[in-house]
């Protein structure tokens, strides 16, 4: 299972993916084990994380990247820096 990151995201292609129009979710820095029931689509407005997968190697993401979790994901966030995102589920 395998985490996409789009580094410094494209306006136009989030602009096409309605970003702007998704729900925004925010979070402290913290540390939580998550699970994914269904593909998530992220767009980070602000903040830094590492997204550590039971199988696989950790993943760094910030402010400015779109995001691609699937669904069946198990994983440990470490929030770096205070994170508000918007999100869309699958």
């Amino acid at each position: 299972m395998e985490i996409v990151v789009e580094k410094n995201a494209d306006k136009t292609r989030l602009r096409n993916l309605g970003v702007e129009k998704w729900p925004i979710w925010e979070k402290e820095a913290s540390e939580f084990p998550w699970h994914y029931d269904a593909d998530e689509t992220c767009y980070l407005l602000k903040g830094e994380v590492e997204v550590i997968p039971e199988k696989g190697m950790p993943v760094k993401f910030s402010a400015g990247d779109l995001v691609i979790f699937p669904a069946g994901l198990s994983c440990t966030w470490k929030i770096r820096k205070a994170v508000k995102k918007h999100y869309k589920l699958g």
